[in-house]
């Protein structure tokens, strides 16, 4: 079993143990996934998708 490391979108910090943290498919494409640690959504720091440049939070 080989175990993925997870990258926040916003700090790109690892985020791999932080049990906040939430996994998503872009609001707006769908296409692109977004990994957001517990510290960004708390304090809502901007994130961005590569595919289609969308956005967030709004």
């Amino acid at each position: 079993m080989t175990s993925e490391k997870l990258v926040c979108t916003s700090c790109k910090q690892d985020i791999t143990n932080d049990n906040g943290r939430v996994i998503m498919p872009c609001p707006k494409c769908g296409e692109e996934t977004i990994i957001r640690c517990s510290k960004c959504r708390k304090i809502a720091v901007k994130y961005k998708c590569d595919k289609c440049g969308f956005t967030g939070p709004n």
